[in-house]
């Protein structure tokens, strides 16, 4: 990056306050045309702040925004966006019930005599497709499609604007291999046009693949302004983290892989719709059973037929030798069974509630609404939690929306645990929270094992997986296709046996 170019976007001295607490303080940031760059930072270190901030949705305590040289004020997202700044979230918030052209155009729809021209939105539509090389229907439910093509839709909206500044928050989270090299592609091609690309992501990997530069903040300030081709990626951690990334501690394995004892749960021929197929599961007591696999193989499908979740079309499931598969969640957490949701915003935290709802809320579901758990009772359990699982802030009665990814997961693992469980079901845990976060989720699944607590751990990340399990379950499309013990495995020979093609196992 030639940094001779003026900045196309700059903050400077940014400060946003919430009441006497400072979200970012005195922060400066640069973004130039034609470049990717990357804003990282553990949960909490200010970077949803400072989006918000160049975005509209919140305004500067203190500090300038510079957009092409003039000092602006947004009073609004649409302000923004009418200058040339659009967001893509990792959540899209786009409409799955009418059309992909409909969702592009969505607000600025081309009328003719007082009405909406429908031939000319789809065509429009379909030009701004395929300048983008997409290749879809614009006719068509956004809601027919995948996760990536929405999301990519999602980028067709954004631009179909005199698009100047594109903001992508967490936009790789839910895809798979295949899924982000082709919206990657698409990045490539508007930071080709000249488009100041603002991209946030948790995946190293993706960015040191696709980021000119990187900001890092901590605690809510400027640590620095890198070269991704200069900074190595123990530097980034480190910077983030603010200390070493030797200092972060590794998982301790609970249980032998050659254990012998009797499983505590034992799952055979399980089948989900065509999710999971014909599936058999040992899990023993303090296990970490790692599952593995591809998007689509079957995953999330065997964590929520185990939980009752899902109803089985057939097998069954024993627990400590009792027959009946759970059907339905409350059944199996009488069992000693609960699941946590890969989805944590629509099956998992209930964003408007205060922390202490949150975390009491199983407990008092499971007692009934005619048995009321005293308020001071709750207070003291929820608090137990909190300090526990060390979430921060430690406001009770701070809505748990308002917390750092990592803390509002350590708060759903809170309500899971305050149940007293013997399995514990977790489908993508780390998705979406920075890289201490993760190791603190990481570290307290170890810790729970060693506790005799078993736990299925689902996670994309092969290398979480490996890091976190004793034994792995490999899945090939719905099917559990061989059990290995973590250490016999590395990152490359489990990628190898989770893409390998049905027919060539040997």
């Amino acid at each position: 990056m030639n940094t001779a170019v003026r900045p196309l976007l700059e903050l400077t001295g940014a400060t946003v306050r919430f009441g006497a607490d400072a979200a970012i303080d005195d922060v400066d940031f640069r973004l130039f045309p034609g470049e990717v760059h990357s804003l990282m930072g553990e949960n909490g270190a200010g970077k949803s702040t400072l989006i918000k901030a160049i975005t509209g949705a919140l305004r500067l305590d203190a500090g300038t925004l510079v957009l092409a040289g003039e000092t602006v004020h947004f009073a609004s997202p649409h302000d923004a966006q009418q200058a040339g700044i659009s967001t893509v979230y990792q959540e899209i918030d786009l409409l799955p019930n009418v059309s992909v052209a409909e969702n592009i155009l969505l607000g600025r729809e081309p009328r003719r005599f007082g009405a909406i021209d429908w031939r000319r939105m789809r065509a429009q539509a379909h030009d701004v497709l395929v300048d983008l090389g997409i290749d879809i229907d614009p006719a068509s439910l956004l809601g027919t499609h995948s996760l990536a093509v929405q999301q990519l839709v999602a980028i067709a909206r954004a631009i179909s604007t005199d698009v100047r500044v594109l903001v992508l928050d967490e936009p790789t989270s839910s895809l798979d291999l295949d899924e982000v090299a082709e919206l990657f592609r698409v990045v490539r091609e508007l930071k080709e046009r000249g488009v100041a690309i603002l991209f946030v992501s948790h995946f190293l990997d993706q960015v040191y693949e696709l980021c000119d530069r990187v900001t890092v903040l901590r605690d809510g300030r400027f640590v620095g302004e890198y070269l991704t081709k200069e900074l190595l990626r123990i530097d980034l951690v480190q910077a983030m983290l603010g200390r070493a990334a030797a200092d972060v501690a590794a998982p301790a394995r609970a249980m032998d892989a050659d254990d012998e004892t009797a499983p505590y749960l034992t799952a055979r021929g399980i089948t989900v719709g065509s999710g999971i197929v014909d599936a058999d599961i040992d899990l023993f007591e303090a296990d970490v059973l790692g599952v593995a696999g591809l998007l689509g193989s079957g995953r999330t499908e065997l964590a929520r037929g185990i939980s009752g979740i899902d109803r089985l079309d057939s097998g069954v499931v024993r627990i400590t030798g009792k027959s009946g598969a759970p059907h339905s969640p409350r059944s199996a957490m009488s069992l000693g069974v609960v699941y946590s949701s890969e989805n944590r915003r629509t099956e998992g935290i209930i964003s408007h509630l205060s922390v202490l709802d949150n975390i009491t809320l199983a407990v008092q579901a499971d007692r009934g609404v005619a048995r009321r758990i005293p308020n001071a009772r709750r207070r003291e359990l929820a608090a137990s939690w909190v300090d526990a699982l060390d979430i921060r802030p430690a406001d009770l009665d701070r809505p748990a929306g308002t917390l750092s990814g990592g803390n509002q997961q350590k708060v759903l693992l809170a309500r899971l645990l305050a149940l007293s469980p013997r399995v514990l079901l977790l489908d993508e845990p780390t998705r979406g929270i920075d890289v201490g976060a993760k190791v603190e989720i990481q570290n307290l699944v170890g810790e729970m094992a060693s506790n005799g607590l078993s736990v299925v751990f689902i996670s994309a990340e092969l290398e979480e997986v490996l890091r976190v399990s004793t034994r792995i379950a490999i899945l090939r499309e719905g099917r559990i296709v061989d059990v290995r013990a973590s250490d016999d495995l590395t990152v490359d020979s489990l990628m190898a046996l989770v893409a390998q093609p049905e027919g060539l196992d040997g």
